[in-house]
């Protein structure tokens, strides 16, 4: 039986569980995670029985949306038998997942097969060398096969995830945006967020607001204020002669927090009370001492009191947080 008792000391209502499976990856994008990375320990992961059951806890407990994030998520071993025993849990109405898709030419259509309803994948150009200076070791003409075997494969919903930044990449907002909404997909293009330290590039001198962003983008696009939203952080435009929106997540210029509905869980079993901040209580430890479900339901209800109310991120400073995102879970 579900009951949906998990909210914070703010009223906000936690509905949504971003699920990392895995923090290891095989690009190394530039403002994800440094170019040499040391990953954990496969004993420190948390195995496919913890998941399964840390997923049916949390949807017992009135999540109604599990995104699965990395990493690459579908680069873990046997990861699609993983998705097949989510998809399966009762009550579960939406499994999503985020990927680089590097794996969708031969997993796209087992993965909606599976129960996956809705995909993100992370593309931030669409010139080959470019995309390799981005990843440092992606192929981009892979990831476009696997974003037209995605088309293909029946998922409800298939959106394009774009970083941008002023001197790499913003000359791209445009094709980027045609990309997708030439082939029926959502696109949302992200502000840059501080986690890690990164010695590529200075974000405060590659950032671009979302604000600008738009603006660039109303040079090609008739764009009009969309109530449409999917349960995450992204603000949608729609573009006018276009089934597919155009979103943005804001977190420096446009915060979020107030609406924010998720929680995550990193590969080691840490669940994170929000992205920026280290508010976090040890799901592993908890699980591995325990067999009882009661004692996981009861520190992941306890665990929504710290919970913190926002975020502050300053892009002038040193990095507040030092963990990269394939660490935190896409």
């Amino acid at each position: 039986m579900t009951s949906a008792n998990l909210s914070d000391n703010f009223g906000r209502l936690i509905e949504y569980l971003r699920l990392s499976i895995t923090d290891r990856c095989d690009f190394r994008c530039i403002y994800c995670m440094a170019e040499e990375m040391t990953f954990l320990p496969r004993k420190e992961v948390l195995s496919h029985e913890e998941l399964v059951r840390l997923s049916q806890t949390f949807v017992d407990l009135g999540v109604s949306k599990i995104r699965i994030t990395g990493g690459e998520p579908l680069i873990r071993n046997d990861a699609l038998h993983l998705l097949q025993r989510l998809g399966a849990i009762e009550h579960l109405q939406e499994l999503c997942l985020t990927t680089n898709g590097s794996q969708l030419t031969k997993l796209a259509k087992p993965l909606a097969q599976a129960g996956v309803k809705r995909i993100n994948v992370s593309l931030d150009s669409l010139r080959a060398d470019r995309f390799k200076q981005l990843t440092r070791v992606g192929d981009l003409q892979r990831v476009l096969d696997g974003i037209e075997c995605a088309l293909d494969a029946g998922f409800e919903k298939i959106k394009i995830n774009a970083v941008l930044m002023k001197n790499y990449n913003l000359d791209e907002a445009l094709p980027l945006a045609s990309y997708a909404l030439e082939r029926g997909m959502d696109i949302s293009f992200i502000e840059e967020m501080p986690l890690g330290e990164i010695s590529s590039h200075a974000r405060d001198a590659e950032f671009i607001s979302s604000e600008d962003v738009r603006n660039l983008l109303a040079t090609n696009f008739q764009l009009n204020p969309s109530e449409h939203s999917t349960g995450g952080p992204s603000r949608y435009w729609e573009a006018e002669g276009y089934a597919g929106k155009i979103g943005f997540i804001s977190p420096h210029t446009d915060n979020f927090c107030a609406s924010c509905n998720r929680v995550r869980v990193t590969a080691s079993g840490r669940l994170l009370l929000c992205l920026g901040n280290e508010h976090s209580v040890d799901l592993k430890q908890v699980m591995r001492a325990n067999d009882d479900d009661q004692v996981l339901r009861q520190a992941i209800i306890e665990a929504m009191q710290i919970k913190p109310e926002k975020h502050e991120f300053d892009l002038t400073q040193e990095p507040q947080i030092l963990r990269f995102m394939n660490a935190t879970g896409g």
